[in-house]
């Protein structure tokens, strides 16, 4: 299995000469200490721990498994010694409030330590953001007191976190629930049910785990109106922050799976399990959700983070794989044969890979901005990055982890047979990322959710929020010498896109109730696509302004990814756009009973 190096400078790039973070951060009061120097040696460090001490673990432990043993669940050789370093670097509490332990650093930076966390470990990797998504929750909805008595101990890594939402008959359909919630006379609750497909459920790597559970009270509003959230220790806490009993909090099994086979995903039993409420009784759906958005976003960040793997280790080996001659001549004169990588259809490989990576990290850079902004700003600024969020996340799962895998197998494809076999590490990359694509809402449930909540009963006007930015940079990039061949074709999408989210619209309201739902997952490429060109176009205006500072090497190279998008990518929206257009009629006609 190949070494992982952290992309330092394509990160440096993106966050400090594309989008000039250290600017906006200074001019949020809540960010203003963070600066270029404190952001890069946080890449540094990042990239020195998650390249010496995360990645080493990932194939052995991939190999290895979690176990579990009459209700004890353990994790591979070397985890439980790996996360207690990770939290005494602070890195489970590196976006925390400073209240609670945190370093309340801005997301844009944050989701990088993360992409370097999951391409060196996507399950170690799991641990530690589930417990940050726990404590955001926690954070966002919970009382003062709950906040003080668990939050310090999740952020500092002391105690992990979980989410529990998923039972055998309900999923996506969370109103289907069966967990109960009775009240205690004291205020607490008696919480009773199963979960299932719980991430770090149950584990050996610290000496609580504090999960959020969705549960119904005995007088609870039928369907997702009668959801409420409970934080349920597996061990009771003291008043006094010291540990007690145990909780009623058990693990019934663990799924043997595909991928991630050093994540612990458990069936998780409560039993009369002792239980706060977080938020308000029948408003549980608001915290999860918050803590489902944070994750969703890091799980896109999982497609990224395997297909950069993919492209580094495919690159090194279509570099010394010899075989065959270069259809020009030969290459390697004094070889029997020529590296692969002088092939065109290897270089097909590789660049795709290379440009859905490079604006993929842009982008879910990108979304971090909006994050940021909608968090730390003020005004017209806030609230219009709220709207961003709102549209661009299911888009960052969705699209980010459908590349991600593309990516990851055309990686994989790159070293023919032996993608194949187990000791090069590939197949453990396919088999890792694809849940990505399913977990926190499948990226069918994003293409209706960006559809019909974010598009249709918005009236379009997020996305019309949207194309005017990315219209407004067009204009501004146009007097910069080069721009117009990067401009152009990205214009062509906004227009597309336009034009597309019109004819989607239209037809809803004139009565095609199964339109949104035929046309959701190709409008969901359509828009990722576009905005990988706008990603693209802000790169290469960066560069040609002269604002890149990495070199004219790393500046061609770029250029010239950039010209791949945009002429041999970009244009599969084409395509997309007849699907769209093509309407619901054509698969919803066809009976029932001729799928057989």
């Amino acid at each position: 299995m190949p070494d992982y190096k952290a992309p330092l400078r394509d990160m440096q790039f993106v966050l400090h000469e594309v989008f000039e973070a250290e600017a906006l951060w200074q001019g949020m009061p809540e960010t203003a200490e963070v600066n270029r120097e404190l952001a890069d040696a946080i890449l540094d460090e990042s990239a020195k721990i998650n390249e010496n001490l995360v990645a080493p673990l990932s194939q052995p432990g991939h190999e290895e498994g979690v176990h579990w043993d009459d209700g004890i669940v353990t994790t591979p050789k070397g985890y439980p010694e790996a996360f207690k370093q990770l939290a005494e670097g602070g890195w489970g509490g590196l976006s925390g409030p400073l209240d609670f332990g945190g370093q309340n650093m801005p997301k844009m930076l944050v989701l990088l330590f993360e992409e370097m966390l999951y391409s060196s470990n996507i399950a170690m990797g799991l641990y530690l953001t589930l417990t940050s998504g726990a404590a955001l929750a926690i954070d966002s909805h919970a009382s003062e007191e709950l906040k003080e008595k668990y939050l310090p101990n999740m952020y500092s890594g002391k105690w992990a976190g979980a989410m529990c939402l998923t039972e055998a008959h309900a999923g996506t359909d969370l109103g289907m629930i069966r967990t109960k919630a009775e009240p205690n006379a004291d205020g607490s609750y008696a919480i009773t049910g199963t979960k299932i497909f719980i991430t770090g459920g149950d584990h050996d790597l610290t000496e609580n785990i504090i999960h959020l559970v969705l549960a119904k009270l005995p007088d609870a509003p039928a369907g997702s109106k009668g959801i409420s959230l409970f934080l349920v220790p597996k061990v009771k806490v003291n008043d006094d922050g010291s540990l007690g009993d145990s909780n009623g909090v058990s693990c019934g099994s663990i799924e043997h799976k595909m991928g991630i086979n050093a994540s612990a995903t458990c069936v998780m039993n409560f039993d009369g399990a002792e239980g706060y409420l977080v938020g308000d009784v029948n408003k549980g759906l608001q915290g999860m959700f918050t803590m489902m958005n944070y994750e969703r976003l890091s799980v896109g960040i999982q497609g990224l983070s395997a297909a950069q793997a993919a492209y580094q280790w495919s690159c090194e080996y279509a570099r010394e794989r010899l075989q065959s001659r270069s259809p020009s001549g030969p290459q390697n004169e004094s070889g029997p044969a020529d590296p692969i990588i002088v092939h065109p259809d290897v270089r097909r490989m590789l660049m795709t890979q290379k440009a859905f990576v490079e604006a993929g990290r842009a982008f879910a850079v990108y979304v971090g901005k909006q994050l940021d902004v909608a968090k730390f700003g003020e005004g017209e600024a806030k609230q219009k990055a709220a709207g961003m969020v709102e549209l661009l996340t299911p888009v960052a799962k969705a699209f980010l982890t459908d590349k991600g895998l593309e990516g990851t197998v055309l990686g994989q494809q790159c070293f023919g047979g032996h993608g194949y076999i187990r000791e090069w590490g590939m197949e453990q990359l396919v088999r890792d990322v694809r849940i990505a694509q399913i977990y926190e809402g499948t990226n069918g449930i994003q293409a209706m959710d960006l559809m019909g909540r974010k598009v249709a009963s918005n009236g379009g006007n997020y996305v019309a929020t949207l194309i005017q930015e990315m219209r407004d940079f067009a204009d501004s990039a146009a007097g910069v010498d080069g721009m117009d061949e990067f401009l152009s074709p990205m214009t062509g999408a906004i227009d597309t896109l336009e034009a597309l989210t019109a004819f989607v619209l239209e037809g809803a309201q004139g009565g095609d109730a199964n339109l949104i739902g035929a046309s959701a997952n190709d409008y969901l490429h359509v828009l990722g696509y576009t905005l990988y060109s706008y990603m693209w176009a802000m790169q290469t205006k960066a560069i040609l302004s002269g604002n890149s500072q990495q070199g004219e090497d790393f500046d061609k190279a770029k250029l010239q990814t950039a010209r791949y998008f945009m002429q041999r990518l970009l244009p599969q929206i084409d395509a997309l756009e007849s699907s769209v257009r093509s309407g619901s009629e054509l698969m919803m006609e066809i009976d029932e009973a001729a799928f057989v």
